[in-house]
């Protein structure tokens, strides 16, 4: 008889074992990879097969086996590489398996996918015009379909052919229906964008450090480190051209949604097998696409870091751009994977180079690329030698001492006037959505938080209050719900308030909001981007969407403002968010023909990542700043985990985070291995969410493999009170 052992897909933490099914006779052709329906408890849940085996007598099982019920696919939905990365991303970041091997499907659940298949007509044999001459309607089908040899059902739909016309040339055997699948592609109508270019010198040195790699099968590392506008997606192309031309396939992943649309034209322009993956497909698109490229018919993948997750083989070329972004970490639900490191390990598999890029490089990728880890590649200028904008830094006290109280200086109004009147276009910055950053009681400073994760509500323009972690919606309060004072103060500045001061400001301006509340739909991202491309707007703004990747030839000005709010939070990676801000959408400006120029507005405009940023100075900037990490022994000096405690009583979660914190420091002092630190427990930024408390723990460590075999020994990894964080964006 034949058993399979299943990954069943389950919530709980602590079922992070396969287990054993009896493969009824029917479903005898199951092999690994297959996802399936199989009786768990009382209930029917999906799970995948990991290994399939035939064995004498299932009698020797401690328990009677149960049989699979059903599969769900027409095919195994798993490659073998699929499987392996999700064992090993298991095994890394201490998660169930089930959750990684849901990160390869296109929903959470395991569903039957409803696969479209579209009917087409066909001549099935010579006709003779003489025998239609009382059938007009007919012989006009029949000559369609001799001169473009098959129709679909849309296309006669259009011609206003009829159904009964249809039918009888069938049913006389002169036509026949065919059925093939319909693939969706949201991204079948978007029109290439070639461009006439050549190569910089420092393009093609670094194409050629790559290529050797490439042609080899190896395995390696590079930071492709460029200033804003010098070329680095043309490289990523040439590199691509290079693998395609190996028969091998490419990988290339964008922080944001919001830059697939135009990385996918740039590609289109020299490749035709590109695919595009990303969170906002639907479920059915997702599936077609995977479909393609198990197939062999997309040699090409683009999209955000879900595109790691494809059931593409023979990769040879993996390429994270602006590979700096937080937005390639998964920090909303298991598993906390960076993006990053997934694609390394995935490079690492494949014997594929990979190739990391930015113009503001993460302090850890730079750090290794001087420690010989990652081959540097450099290129300090902007193609057709095009100056790098000027940049102006206003500070913003003295525009409160002249008696300005907007968040616009006087500078940056005068800049976008002239701009506008030189026909340009500009993009300004604002890292905050909303109407109000803050509402709060001027009588006792309360400020009027989220019922559910504590953290301040965001007023904006629709009259509600959302918390922009949970997307809950309140009515703002009338009177203080703590001290019942009626003074209840709206502080703070967000993109909506910002859209209502640019139109009083500049009433002849076009203006458009770029934020996660005006980017709804498939391709809300792209509509606005499109539209501005066409200038059909004068000035963009919005959040940090509007900073990165985008490649507008119009753009001659810049607006930053609040640029050293970033600074506020108390986050090691602080100055480092605020530099790369600045600039990334300084590097907006002045990438055609037309200098660009740059306003960068700030309270403390003394701070090193400031000036660094205004000066565009990556290498100055990461010379004031990794002393620092290396003194306080932050990354790229070690690695951290950050384990979050919960429980609905405070005195519980605390206590089980300081019997931890204890026998980590007992197993430090017994089995030295590398310099480790372990600190807390502390309040989690999210102290109490929906009633249940919330501990930290942070440790840093040189040796991560040490740690992480000390959280499995104490079984951490198997409870659901305890989340565990590998390499977390923030401390708390």
């Amino acid at each position: 008889m034949v058993i399979a052992e299943v990954c069943v897909n389950v919530a709980a933490n602590s079922i992070n074992k396969n287990f054993t099914y009896l493969v009824p006779e029917s479903l005898k052709f199951l092999t690994a990879g297959w996802r399936v329906i199989v009786p768990f408890g009382k209930v029917k849940v999906d799970g995948f097969v990991m290994s399939v085996r035939e064995v004498d007598d299932a009698t020797k099982f401690e328990f009677a086996l149960k049989k699979i019920f059903d599969v769900i696919d027409e095919e195994p939905w798993f490659t073998s590489s699929m499987m392996g990365a999700a064992r090993w991303m298991s095994e890394f970041y201490l998660c169930p398996l089930s959750k990684t091997m849901t990160l390869f499907m296109p929903g959470s659940k395991c569903k039957k996918i409803s696969v479209r298949y579209e009917k087409f007509l066909r001549l099935a044999k010579k006709f003779d015009e003489k025998n239609f001459k009382k059938a007009p309607a007919q012989l006009k089908l029949l000559k369609l379909l001799a001169e473009v040899s098959e129709l679909s059902a849309s296309e006669l739909k259009e011609r206003k052919i009829s159904a009964k016309t249809i039918k009888a040339l069938v049913e006389a055997g002169f036509v026949k229906v065919v059925q093939r699948r319909n693939f969706r592609d949201s991204y079948s109508k978007i029109k290439p964008v070639p461009k006439s270019f050549e190569l910089t010198v420092e393009q093609v040195a670094a194409i050629e450090a790559v290529k050797k790699f490439l042609t080899a099968g190896k395995f390696k590392g590079f930071l492709l480190h460029g200033v804003t506008s010098s070329g680095k997606t043309q490289v990523y192309i040439e590199l691509a051209k290079i693998t395609r031309q190996l028969s091998r396939r490419v990988i290339i992943l964008v922080p944001e949604i919001a830059l697939t649309g135009q990385a996918v034209e740039n590609f289109k322009a020299h490749f035709e097998d590109v695919a595009v993956i990303h969170s906002r497909l639907s479920i059915g698109e997702r599936s077609d696409t995977f479909h393609k490229i198990r197939n062999g018919e997309v040699g090409i993948v683009i999209g955000a870091r879900s595109a790691l997750f494809t059931p593409i083989d023979n990769v040879g070329l993996i390429v994270v751009d602006e590979e700096q972004d937080n937005s390639y970490k998964q920090n909303t639900k298991l598993p906390y994977y960076h993006a990053r490191i997934v694609a390394e390990e995935l490079a690492k598999f494949h014997n594929a180079a990979i190739v990391f890029g930015s113009a503001t490089p993460s302090l850890e990728n730079f750090y290794r690329a001087e420690q010989g880890e990652l081959i540097p590649l450099k290129m300090p200028r902007r193609v057709l030698n095009n100056p790098l904008p000027q940049v102006e830094c206003v500070d913003m006290r003295g525009e409160l001492q002249a008696g300005n109280r907007s968040v616009l200086s006087r500078a940056l109004i005068e800049m976008l006037k002239k701009t506008l009147a030189e026909g340009q276009q500009a993009i300004l910055l604002l890292n905050r959505r909303g109407w109000s950053t803050v509402v709060m009681c001027r009588s006792c400073g309360e400020v009027i938080k989220c019922p559910d994760c504590g953290l301040p509500m965001t007023y904006h323009a629709d009259g509600k209050l959302r918390c922009h972690h949970c997307e809950i919606e309140i009515i703002p309060p009338r009177i203080c719900p703590k001290c019942g004072s009626r003074h209840i103060k709206f502080l703070g500045t967000g993109t909506e308030k910002l859209e209502l001061m640019l139109k009083n400001s500049l009433p002849k301006a076009k203006v458009l909001r770029m934020d996660r509340d005006s980017t709804g739909g498939k391709f809300g991202h792209k509509k606005i981007l499109d539209a501005f491309a066409a200038h059909e707007y004068d000035i963009l703004f919005g959040t940090q969407m509007v900073a990165k990747g985008h490649d507008i030839s119009g753009v001659t000005a810049v607006g930053v403002l609040n640029a050293d709010a970033a600074l506020s939070f108390s986050n090691f990676r602080a100055a480092e968010t605020c530099f790369e801000l600045i600039t990334q959408a300084a590097g907006r400006a002045g990438r055609a023909d037309l200098p660009g120029k740059v306003i960068v507005q700030a309270y403390d405009v003394n701070a090193s990542a400031i000036r660094c940023g205004c000066e565009q100075n990556y290498e100055k900037f990461y010379l004031n700043e990794i002393p620092n990490r290396e003194e306080i022994f932050f990354p790229p000096f070690c690695r951290m985990v950050k384990l979050i405690f919960m429980h609905k009583n405070e005195d519980k979660a605390k206590n089980f985070a300081k019997e931890i914190r204890d026998a980590f420091k007992e197993e430090i002092a017994k089995n030295p291995s590398g310099r480790q630190e372990i600190f807390g427990p502390i309040p989690a930024a999210i102290a109490n969410l929906r009633g249940i408390y919330r501990f930290v723990l942070l440790i840093k460590s040189e040796n991560l493999s040490a740690v992480r075999k000390f959280l499995q020994a104490h079984n951490l990894h198997k409870r659901n009170d305890v989340i565990i964080d590998i390499d977390p964006l923030n401390t708390d």
